[in-house]
Formats: C-alpha cells, structure tokens, sequence
C-alpha cells in the first residue's frame, strides 16, 4: 500500500528489522529496561532527603532521672539512635572523625540540680556538619524533644516550671564545618565523581574503539601478555586522573576557600587506589562490549547507582540499611568518606584505614576480573 510516496510494506519491513535487532543485542536491550528500573527503585524506596535513625553517643555526667529520661527520649524519637556510651572526650572525639556516630549529647553532672532550681542546665550536642543536609533536620527537632520531654517528668512541687521557655539551654557544636557551607560538603565530593566518570568511561569506550578498528590486533601479534597491555594502558589514564585531581583541588582551595586540614600527599596516594580501582573496571567493561554504545551503557549503569548510593547526592544515612549495603560495594562511597575527612577532619591514615580497605578490596577485585577478561577475549 503506497500513499504519496510512503509505502507501507518497506516501512512495516523496516520496523521489523529494528525489532529484529533490538532482539539481538540482549545487553542494549537489557539497558533499557535495566536502567529505568534501577532509576525507579532508588529514587523510590533508596532515596531519602530527611534522614532518620542517626547515630548517636551519650557522654553524661549525671545519673538522675531526668538524664536516663533524656536518653531514653533521644532513642525513641525518630532522629536519633542512641548506639554507645562515650566515657571521655577523648573517645567522643575519636567516634566523630572516624564516622561511628553523627551526633553526640553531653550531660553536665549538676544537671538534675539546676533543673530543679530553674537554673536553666546547658546541655550541648556536638554534630558531625560534613553534611549539612544529613543533620540539620536531626538538629531542629532537637529542642521540641528536649521541652517536651522536661514537661512530662517535672511533677510534684516543680509542676509549676512546665511550660516555661527553654527550661533546658541546649548548646549546639557543628564539627568541622560550622556555619552549614553547602561547597565544603559538595566540592571534595566532586573530586570523586568526577574521577568515576571519566576514568571508567573513557578507558572502558576507548578500549573498545581500538577493538572496533582493528588496531587491537596488532597486540596479539606481539609477546605482551595480559597482565602488561592492561597496567599499559592504565598508566596513561592515571596521569589525566591526577591532571584533574589538581584542578579541583585547586579550585576547592582558592575559588571555593574549602580548607585543607589533612595530609595533602595521604590524600595523593589513596588517590592512586580510587584512580585504579575505576580504570580497572572500565577495562572489564570493555571485554564485555561488543561496541563503544554498549561500553557506554555499561559505564553508566555502573555510575548511576554509585552517584545515588554514595551519599554525594543524598545523605547515606537516610537509606535503608539494604541500600547502604549495596552502596558500600562502590568503591566512591569510601573515597568520599576519606576525602571529606581529609580535607575537613584533618583525618590521619590510621583513621581512614576503615575505608581504605574496602576501596583496595574493590581494586583487587576488579583488577583480577579485568585481566582474566582480557585475556579471554585476547583468545
């Protein structure tokens, strides 16, 4: 059937071939449905802009009811969850710049006393503020518990106290940013987000490309093994990283004022594994694709979850506990932890350690896989 010009059949044939091979590329076809559904589960159920459950540690001098009460208050709201009892500053310090807990209260040993005498007892809670997004919701309910909580256990001749203003002073202390400065938090992140992009994109499209071209084969006709045309090929990548890494970092420091409180050069050479650990993965991805549109399908599908799964763009703690789990596995959930804390915290490598060992982990893994691909495909 033709109608000015357009003939229904070639079209419908047409059509068909498209389908045809759409059929026939099982991965380009699993993209498009596999993204979208990836896209729909997290931001659905993973994606949580109001965390809840934060961690939290107790450092408290006085043992009266009133500071049990507090306690008990504070673990039962929906913000805080009270996961350990610090004994000393020094502990309560240790557990802020290593991550264990996000928020810690200290109750002042004369606190039952001056409650009663309507001295108003300060009690003051230190905050990890790296991310100001995942705490200042926790923060603003805080006074709300602290008065209600008050109303409810003044009783007897103290009744008359209740509904007073601020019978409790609650003193908050923002650890290593403050004043709340959105760049101090997105910045450093930046620095890994954009090293997983490139770095896993362009090695896995441009390995592919030389396989389309043919110049692939002119390593088969020579004695290299595997294990050499992969770390050659790396090398080259690793220099662009570091290239970028300076003009971020240069940028976080004089356009952005982000300060610098750790080791520059620990920071270089943890640099060194995360740089690895994606050129690695982007090599596997290139034994597996049969063309540059499928490296790059495959690239993506790898960083669309470690970008939501991070805590870059969303705070970590507000995720279930099976999102977190599968956002551990990336290895930029671990190098944001080390870079923030780095550069913020002033974190030494005894403190990043927790960290670092996933992100080598990651590294050997995808190095082993990598290779073992490499040398299948060079077969």
């Amino acid at each position: 059937m033709t109608l000015l010009g357009f003939n229904f059949a070639r079209w419908w044939a047409i059509v068909a071939k498209e389908f045809i091979q759409m059929r026939r590329d099982r991965l380009t076809f699993g993209m498009m449905i596999g993204i979208p559904c990836v896209q729909l589960i997290l931001f659905g159920y993973a994606i949580n802009s109001d965390p809840k459950h934060l961690p939290t540690a107790v450092l408290s001098a006085d043992h009266s009811v009133f500071s049990r009460s507090l306690v008990q208050a504070l673990g039962h709201s929906a913000y805080f969850d009270v996961v350990a009892q610090a004994a000393t500053e020094t502990e309560v310090q240790r557990m802020l710049a290593h991550g264990e807990v996000m928020f810690v209260i200290h109750i002042p040993e004369d606190f039952e006393r001056k409650l009663l005498r309507g001295e108003r007892p300060a009690v003051l809670m230190e905050a990890d503020a790296t991310d100001p997004a995942a705490t200042s919701n926790a923060l603003g309910t805080l006074q709300q518990i602290i008065d209600r909580l008050i109303d409810r256990d003044l009783t007897g001749p103290v009744t008359t106290m209740r509904g007073r203003p601020g019978p409790v002073e609650l003193r908050i202390h923002r650890h290593y940013n403050p004043e709340g400065i959105t760049q101090y938090n997105i910045v450093p992140g930046l620095l890994g987000v954009v090293l997983t992009m490139t770095m896993v994109i362009i090695t896995a499209v441009a390995i592919t490309r030389e396989r389309e071209r043919g110049t692939m084969e002119n390593l088969l006709s020579t004695p290299a093994r595997p294990a050499e045309v992969m770390l050659g090929k790396i090398v080259p990548y690793i220099i662009v990283g570091y290239l970028q890494t300076s003009a971020i970092l240069l940028a976080a420091r004089f356009l952005f004022q982000v300060p610098f409180h750790g080791s520059l050069m620990l920071l270089l050479a943890v640099m060194f594994v995360f740089i690895v650990a994606n050129l690695s993965m982007g090599i596997t991805f290139s034994t597996i694709a049969r063309n540059q549109l499928q490296a790059m399908q495959m690239s993506f599908f790898f960083f669309l979850p470690s970008l939501l799964l991070s805590g870059f763009m969303f705070p970590f703690r507000g995720m279930p506990v099976w999102a977190q789990s599968i956002g551990s596995v990336f290895p930029l959930t671990h190098f944001l932890r080390i870079v923030r804390g780095i550069l913020l915290k002033g974190n030494s490598l005894p403190d990043i350690l927790p960290h670092l060992w996933p992100l080598t982990a990651f590294l050997v893994v995808a190095l082993t896989l990598g290779i073992r691909r490499y040398r299948q495909t060079l077969d």
